[in-house]
């Protein structure tokens, strides 16, 4: 290829578009595309759809968002050798540079393809931009799979798994502290509650060879009256990450039987948020050509994704980019231009042979 994407990565790197703040590199992203004849191009709010309309038996979706999370010091970008150092370069503008090039030079793919850029993905899942598009415009993330350009580092992380925050309330009887037999300590009662999850065995299914990991977590503690009073109450925020095997009906019952032991008349377990996770979908053609033809490693995502919306819609979708997850967000993130070159290898032998 002549493209350097390492260069075109630094070039995306180079445009502010922290959340709430893409239209700089939403504007960027459209002036590109609509000059392409080969496809058609719509903008809604600060999200972006380049489509191929050839009636091909197959669509597939790539899909990044265009937001970032705010600056530590790397906002500029800095090309040292083959690596490229900068905010975004790896969650996801590294896969943004890999979609704009194969949009604007793939011009008679073997499938369709629909491009989605969409804003808004680093804050809270209500304000998402895919949400935005799934709710208003469905037609333009419809397709047969999906590949989402999270950082994997090169590896196919199938599927996602479900996260819930669950709030416990357990009551207790104000009591002069002086006096503490008298009432019922409800942030002591906390400590059998903490023991429990701290001891927590946590599930590990193996869905078509991925093997996911369950966890729950306390995440906050708050409680307490003044300092001579025994508190009567105290509030604990759980946070669960569930396998996709599980629905997050089935979720909240296996926390409710975990935490019932511990909980009595009086106490409250509440849902503060819930999103279910994705199975891996590795059996649908597009996903599995694309790993079995590049001999792509695979592993489950133990985060949540938006790979879960495309599920709920009934699109199997995996995690595909770049980038590497664990220097995502840090002062320290950075791109390698080999990682660029075996993705982009990748994703142009789909789109450019199809599947099988």
């Amino acid at each position: 290829m002549a493209t350097d994407l390492l260069a075109q990565t630094a070039e995306l790197v180079a445009v502010p578009s922290v959340s709430h703040d893409e239209d700089a590199l939403c504007s960027l992203i459209e002036a590109r595309l609509r000059g392409i004849p080969w496809l058609r191009v719509e903008r809604v709010g600060d999200n972006v759809v380049a489509r191929t309309e050839l009636f091909r038996s197959r669509r597939v979706l790539l899909v990044g968002h265009t937001d970032t999370v705010p600056p530590n010091g790397n906002d500029q970008p800095k090309i040292d050798g083959d690596r490229l150092w900068g905010l975004g370069s790896a969650d996801m503008k590294g896969g943004i540079a890999i979609m704009l090039e194969a949009a604007t030079t793939i011009a008679e793919p073997a499938v369709d393809v629909s491009y989605v850029f969409y804003a808004r993905e680093e804050i809270a899942a209500a304000e998402s931009g895919l949400l935005e598009l799934f709710e208003t415009r469905p037609d333009l993330v419809a397709g047969d799979a999906a590949l989402i350009g999270e950082p994997t580092g090169g590896i196919l992380e199938a599927g996602c798994q479900g996260t819930m925050r669950m709030s416990v309330t357990l009551a207790g009887a104000r009591a002069h502290t002086a006096r503490p037999w008298m009432g019922t300590n409800a942030i002591h009662r906390l400590g059998r509650v903490l023991a429990e999850l701290d001891r927590y065995e946590e599930r590990r299914p193996v869905l078509d060879g991925c093997e996911y990991r369950e966890a729950l977590q306390a995440v906050s503690v708050s409680g307490g009256v003044a300092g001579n009073v025994v508190p009567d109450s105290a509030q604990l925020v759980i946070n669960h990450r569930f396998a996709p095997d599980r629905t997050p009906a089935e979720a909240e019952a296996h926390v409710r039987d975990v935490l019932a032991p511990h909980l009595g008349a009086g106490d409250e377990l509440d849902v503060v948020e819930v999103a279910g996770g994705a199975a891996p979908g590795l059996d649908h053609p597009l996903l599995a050509t694309l790993r079995d033809r590049n001999q792509l490693g695979v592993r489950a995502k133990l985060g949540w994704t938006d790979v879960a919306r495309f599920a709920e819609h009934g699109i199997p979708a995996a995690n595909f980019g770049p980038g590497d997850s664990t220097v995502a967000h840090t002062a320290g993130e950075h791109v390698d231009r080999d990682r660029l070159g075996a993705v982009w290898a990748a994703t142009f032998d789909l789109l450019s042979k199809g599947a099988g």
